[in-house]
């Protein structure tokens, strides 16, 4: 097989100017909770970038933009995607879940979600493994349901009212499901009170004896599997 490799000229980049101009939200962002080293905090914006993650939050003692060693893994993509830094991450999973975010951990606990399972859509036997679930299914109150409206949810024990209409935090709003997904420290994880305080937890299956993934690796492959839920439900 002969397969020329394209040059980047012909990638059709966009600018970050540019590409903040024309993307459309993708109902998605990143939550880094004390996520230490610089370099996974750069390879998340570059992911983001890749798959059109609206914002990046940067929980605790995360390394902030502008910074040399986060910017030699994120290749520019730290000014492509918004970000913001926040102290509190529990008081942040609050303010979202207000503006129809579902706010989930990825992590590994007793009553986590597989991801495959919660990518085929798989709530009460709806659907089956690997198909997209029907666009009027899936609305039952489990854990994979991601309808925004007219539901009362509780982040750390504040019963908080999901309209999907309006954001405190700036949002334009939006019917479509919106997922904030919260990535943890890389040895001690996702902190158990932020834990607490999410819809629920999204696990990676793994085979193998660690059980564990580098955080970048993790964003990357979480991404892609609900990048590809979310378009097979849009019918893309």
């Amino acid at each position: 097989m002969k397969d020329r490799k394209l040059l980047n000229s012909e990638l059709g980049r966009l600018t970050p100017e540019e590409y903040r101009t024309v993307r459309p939200s993708s109902g998605i962002v990143l939550v880094l909770d004390n996520v230490r080293s610089a370099h996974n905090v750069g390879s998340a914006f570059r992911t983001a970038d890749a798959f059109g993650v609206d914002k990046v939050y940067l929980g605790g003692i995360c390394p902030v933009p502008p910074s040399p060693e986060l910017h030699k893994v994120a290749l520019g993509a730290e000014e492509s995607v918004p970000s913001e830094h926040v102290d509190d991450v529990v008081d942040l999973g609050r303010r979202l879940q207000a503006a129809g975010y579902t706010v989930i951990a990825v992590e590994q606990t007793e009553h986590s979600v597989k991801l495959d399972e919660f990518c085929a859509g798989v709530e009460e036997g709806v659907s089956p493994r690997g198909a997209c679930p029907p666009p009027d299914k899936g609305r039952g109150r489990g854990p994979l349901d991601t309808s925004p409206e007219g539901t009362q949810e509780t982040m750390g024990g504040a019963g908080v009212e999901r309209s999907g209409t309006e954001s405190p935090l700036g949002d334009t709003p939006s019917s479509k499901p919106r997922y904030a997904l919260v990535f943890g420290n890389e040895v001690h994880g996702v902190q158990q009170e932020v834990v607490d305080a999410c819809d629920f937890a999204l696990e990676i299956p793994q085979k193998g004896t660690k059980h564990s993934l580098n955080v970048s690796v993790s964003i990357g492959v979480v991404l892609w599997a609900l990048v590809q839920r979310m378009n097979c439900q849009a019918g893309a």
